[in-house]
């Protein structure tokens, strides 16, 4: 939980209302489940993996290893801006300062600890964050109970407290963006496949869904509180996402001073997990762990300077993630459905070629939505938002998906058919639907693991440098 959590849930607070906070806190939560039940799935079939695109490359073959491992990619570096846009919000707004310095101080320092510490620093460091959000909570929800006034009269004519249109097309929204965004981000994985066996797995998973759920709501409903108290829209008017600032900035000098320390720990925590994430999947899904890690290293600092830049000149967080969001939910099915053993047959052109005819399918709801190429592209980038008063958003969502599956049958239709024609030509057996053999030993194997079911998975060093998982299974 970066600091861009102050920005994104205060806002629906003020757009959807309580519903609206409800489904957001519900909808990110809750697919923290989904690496508690496919996440065993995946690493029984891929037993000596440590992220996603270790068990795609395995199940698809190279080309759809590469590209699921630069969407993961792409998504790493969204996010990355995404939380440089928030700390530089958070120190603009409660500072008046420029931002420019703390955020290159922050791409410095998290550089330096997560080089010398490797991703136990970063287990470390999300430790320590959850207890620093607990107190950040705990102080700004006494700070507000004792310094604001709400005007009860303002809640039911506000609205707030009301069902909308949106707070509806949100609950379909925002569990497929996020939990199929979830999949993309190398961090969970590296955490699920360390995990010491399925039963703590989800008992973790669990504990994470009911922490999130309770401080993502809470965060939410400052949103609600700032217009009960007419600080918002403020003078002059500002955007919804500085709902929670809005809010800060009247609350003792003191308290202003806690929220920025612990903002910028908060943000510290999510940049050194992103970084540490983005090392593991350049080196293991682009160069396969046969480059060496300073390389590496070196290539993911590179990366950061776009990534500052992008933050500088996009103040709109949400905006961020909705992009990322779009592109996961147009690839991830078709990716998941690989592990159905009753679909033996897809391969990784099929995934390819789902993944790309679900953004295709949203740039053609759009050109039709708004009767324009330009509108398709807009829709693509979702430059009206979430929050827009018509159904394009919920409709670019529901496209990706579906679309992303159409293509997929077409896919294996289209080499269904090239195999018949040729099988037909040469005289060869088809071969398209007919399930390949496994040897007997790496069923054993893979049954063996399954049962004991006791994994310990070294640090992101070990497995670059060896390249592999080092594993041991208790009998």
């Amino acid at each position: 939980m970066g600091c861009g959590i102050l920005l994104t849930y205060p806002e629906i607070g003020i757009v959807a209302g309580v519903q609206g906070v409800l489904v957001y806190a519900l909808s990110s939560s809750l697919p923290i489940m989904l690496f508690a039940y496919v996440g065993p799935l995946v690493r029984k079939n891929c037993p000596e993996g440590f992220v996603l695109t270790h068990w795609v490359f395995e199940r698809f073959g190279y080309c759809a290893g590469l590209y699921l491992g630069i969407l993961t990619i792409l998504t790493m570096f969204l996010y990355m801006a995404s939380e440089l846009t928030s700390i530089q919000a958070l120190v603009e707004l409660l500072t008046g300062m420029n931002a420019l310095p703390v955020v290159i101080v922050e791409c410095v320092v998290t550089t330096i600890y997560t080089t010398w510490g490797g991703f136990h620093t970063s287990f470390f460091t999300d430790n320590v964050q959850g207890i620093m959000m607990t107190l950040l909570l705990v102080v700004v929800s006494i700070a507000m109970g004792t310094n604001i006034e709400i005007d009860r009269s303002q809640i039911a004519t506000s609205g707030l407290t009301e069902s909308t249109r949106l707070g509806w097309q949100l609950l379909y929204i925002l569990p497929v963006a996020i939990a199929s965004n979830d999949c993309f981000l190398s961090g969970f994985w590296l955490r699920t496949f360390a995990s010491r066996n399925d039963k703590e797995l989800k008992i973790a998973c669990a504990i994470a869904t009911f922490v999130l759920f309770v401080y993502l709501t809470l965060c939410g409903f400052t949103g609600i509180i700032a217009d009960w108290s007419h600080l918002y829209p403020g003078n002059p008017p500002q955007d919804a996402y500085l709902a929670f600032f809005l809010i800060v900035e009247t609350l003792p000098a003191w308290v202003v001073c806690f929220v920025l320390v612990f903002g910028v720990a908060l943000s510290t925590a999510v940049f050194d997990s992103l970084q540490s994430a983005m090392v593991s999947s350049v080196s293991n899904d682009i160069f396969r762990n046969k480059l060496p890690t300073k390389y590496v290293r070196g290539m993911v600092v590179v990366v950061m300077i776009p990534a500052i830049f992008v933050a500088l000149k996009s103040p709109n967080v949400l905006q961020i993630f909705l992009i990322s969001d779009l592109i996961s939910a147009a690839a991830m099915p078709s990716i998941l459905l690989g592990l159905n053993s009753h679909l033996f047959f897809l391969n990784g052109f099929d995934i390819i070629v789902s993944g790309c005819g679900g953004v295709m399918s949203v740039f053609i709801f759009g050109c039709v939505y708004y009767g324009s190429a330009s509108g398709g592209g807009s829709l693509l980038l979702l430059m009206n938002g979430l929050y827009g008063d018509d159904w394009s958003a919920f409709g670019a969502f529901v496209a990706a998906p579906v679309g992303a599956l159409l293509f997929l049958v077409a896919s294996v239709l289209f080499r269904a058919i090239v195999c018949f024609m040729y099988a037909k030509a040469t005289g060869t057996e088809v071969t398209v639907f007919k399930k390949p053999l496994q040897s007997s030993v790496e069923t054993n194997s893979v049954d063996l693991i399954s049962i004991n079911d006791q994994h310990e998975y070294s640090d992101e060093e070990s497995l670059r440098n060896n390249g592999m998982l080092v594993k041991k299974v208790s009998y």
